[in-house]
């Protein structure tokens, strides 16, 4: 089972960017199309982006694209996500999680303890 650890999460002012990296455990990972995830107070968590295994595709939420993006390096066994033009509705701890398959946005397995990222406006 790959056990997953997210950091990069931070404060930053709206237009700023961040790069979030999920490191992961197990030699499951470089099998296994991932995702990002993210949850704001009061919200249900959502689907951000995803990868394929070899990284070559890629899939983003409209409320992403064009400015985030996803990346693999399946030798570090680490998943990121460059985030820029930041917004203060990007304001959601985020998560990582292993994709049902290949352009899902369903995660399965189970979750690590997210990285706080909050955008001032």
């Amino acid at each position: 089972q790959v056990q997953l650890v997210e950091s990069g999460g931070g404060l930053v002012q709206a237009g700023g960017s961040l790069r979030l990296s999920c490191a992961a455990s197990g030699r499951a990972f470089s099998n296994a199309p991932m995702g990002w995830f993210r949850q704001a107070p009061g919200k249900e968590r959502e689907f951000v982006a995803a990868i394929s295994r070899s990284g070559i595709n890629t899939w983003y939420s409209d409320s992403v694209k064009g400015r985030f993006t996803i990346s693999r390096d399946n030798a570090k066994n680490t998943v990121y996500l460059q985030m820029n033009s930041l917004k203060p509705e990007d304001t959601a701890v985020y998560y990582c999680n292993a994709v049902l398959y290949e352009s899902s946005r369903r995660a399965v397995g189970p979750w690590g303890q997210g990285t706080q990222v909050t955008v001032s406006s």
